[in-house]
């Protein structure tokens, strides 16, 4: 099973100074979530669907700080059942922060606290 890093997040303070401050720099451009003080970030080229279009980049998002339960940033890792991996997390001295939850028809995520108290994410596409 590879375990991949395939996503990340990054809270804000201010979503249009943040969008802003890594436009300007890196050249991300930025979808808003309709309802939510979340914006998704593509940080190279992206495909009719959305996804990167070139070997090398990974998408990620940005939300608001004070209305998320992360409060820093996450880096999401994909593996092939979010329930075995925290059963795993448990075993090897890590905790459960948010269990397992269903991300529209995409598929689930998940958070977890390593062994150093590091907060990650985990994501499992859907069956398809």
């Amino acid at each position: 099973m590879q375990c991949q890093v395939v996503h990340f997040e990054v809270p804000f303070d201010d979503g249009d100074r943040a969008r802003g401050f890594y436009r300007d720099i890196f050249g991300w451009s930025f979808d808003e979530v309709p309802g939510m003080d979340y914006s998704m970030v593509m940080t190279g080229p992206r495909s009719d669907q959305g996804m990167p279009s070139e070997p090398g980049y990974i998408n990620g998002g940005m939300f608001d700080r004070a209305s998320s339960s992360p409060k820093g940033p996450v880096v999401t890792i994909a593996v092939e059942s979010i329930d075995e991996t925290l059963r795993k997390v448990a075993e090897l001295g890590g905790s459960t922060v948010d269990p397992r939850t269903q991300v529209g028809d995409m598929g689930f995520a998940a958070y977890f606290k390593d062994s150093e108290g590091n907060l990650m994410g985990l994501w499992e596409n859907a069956a398809g």
